[in-house]
Parts: structure tokens; C-alpha cells; sequence
């Protein structure tokens, strides 16, 4: 399937954005590599190129770049931001805005008894996963419908080679100690498109509480009360 010609570099190229000259949040482009080698060895699926569910996967990752390491909404370039905005579980929507300011992390996860976004900021929610699981790769798994109404089904997965030590619900520090093995969750996403492929409605369904539960597989960890 060739694609069309014209199209954006950032649903042909998954690190388009990678080579873009913005204002990144620590002051250059992140390094992506080890994730990317990551993908590329335990990936699932093998889209071909120019393929729609290639284009899409492209443009999620992109995205994904931009989320994390453009903290100035006119830099990201895979999103239409006058009609931008992204929602978890039938949530209300969020702005880009408020994705900036929270995270991607607290963005899509609810308090609950492993962590909570009252107690961690962008950064410091961040390095909270990052540490536990240095490379999380991302893969479009299926595609159900074409633009402008994308709908696809997702898979996010890593290796868990560090404790998980995060803040819960209730103020507690809380860790699990590293099993050494995968974490693998998936979901679904509804997402609408301009005609520049754009984001605009993007709409995701997934389990939050997956995650933890192959962090800690046998439901044990240690809470520790912490002066709030």
C-alpha cells in the first residue's frame, strides 16, 4: 500500500518529531533508541509501510514525543490545537494545556491504593514509571476505521527492571518490589483527524489498574505513612 503523496512526515516517520527544533523540556530532543530497539525486537505486529495501521501508529508516537518532552503547545505539530482534546474512560475531556501541566501519566490515571496524581507532579510522575520500566514501547495492534474517524485497538508494553515506588490515594509510599518481567496492557482509542491528519477528539478505553496488577502480581507491597 503506498501512501498517498503529501502526506505529514509524522504518520510516515515515527521520529519525525524527533528531528523538529523546539523548545523541548530538558533542552534537546529526547533519545528514543532503546525503546525503539525494544520495539522493533518484541513488537507483535508488522505493519507494512505506508499501511494505514502504520500511519497511525506513526502519529501516536509522535504524539506520545510531543506530549512528554514539548512543553509549548505551538510546537506540537500532530495535533490540531483550536479543536484538540483527549479523554480516558468517558471522563470529561482535557486540553492540551492541562496534559502539560500534569503529565501524560496523571493525565490517564485515577487515584487509587498504588498511586495518585495528587501526590506527583509532571516530572516527578515521570520518573516514577521511567525507573521501573526504562523502555514502554507502543504498537497499533488493529484498525477498525480510516480517517476522520480513527478507531484502533493498542498495545503498551515494557519490562519491569526496577522497583515501583509511587505515592497512593492516601498519601502512602508505596513499593513493589521488581519481578523482572513483562508488563503488558492494551486498549482501545476513537480518534478524529483533520484533513492534515491532525488530532482532535482523541477518546481512550483502557484498565489503568492493569498495570498495577503485573506490577505487583501477588497483590503485596509495602506502604509506608509519610508526612504529608
Amino acid at each position: 500500500a503506498e501512501p498517498a503523496p503529501g502526506l505529514p512526515d509524522y504518520v510516515l516517520d515515527s521520529d519525525a518529531v524527533l528531528k523538529d527544533t523546539a523548545n523541548w523540556r530538558y533542552g534537546r530532543a529526547p533519545d528514543y533508541s532503546k525503546t525503539r530497539k525494544m520495539f522493533h525486537e518484541t513488537k507483535r505486529m508488522s505493519h507494512e509501510a505506508g499501511s494505514l495501521p502504520d500511519l497511525v501508529q506513526n502519529l501516536v508516537k509522535n504524539w506520545e514525543v510531543e506530549a512528554s518532552f514539548k512543553p509549548t503547545l505551538s510546537d506540537w505539530r500532530t495535533v490540531d490545537p483550536e479543536n484538540y482534546s483527549f479523554a480516558i474512560n468517558g471522563s470529561d475531556p482535557q486540553t492540551a494545556e492541562h496534559m502539560l501541566k500534569v503529565g501524560t501519566y496523571n493525565a490517564i490515571i485515577s487515584p487509587n491504593e498504588y498511586y495518585s496524581p495528587e501526590y506527583s507532579d509532571f516530572n516527578s510522575s515521570h520518573k516514577t514509571f521511567k525507573r521501573m520500566m526504562p523502555t514502554f514501547a507502543w504498537e497499533v495492534l488493529e484498525v477498525y476505521s480510516g480517517p476522520p474517524e480513527v478507531a484502533f485497538r493498542w498495545r503498551h508494553w515494557g519490562v519491569m527492571k526496577n522497583d515501583y515506588v509511587g505515592f497512593n490515594n492516601k498519601g502512602e509510599k508505596v513499593t513493589a518490589k521488581s519481578h523482572g518481567g513483562p508488563i503488558d496492557i492494551q486498549g482501545v482509542t476513537v480518534a478524529s483527524v483533520d484533513d492534515k491528519l491532525r488530532l482532535q477528539s482523541v477518546r481512550t478505553w483502557f484498565d489503568p489498574m492493569d498495570m498495577f496488577r503485573q506490577i505487583a502480581p501477588d497483590g503485596v507491597v509495602k506502604k509506608d505513612a509519610v508526612d504529608k
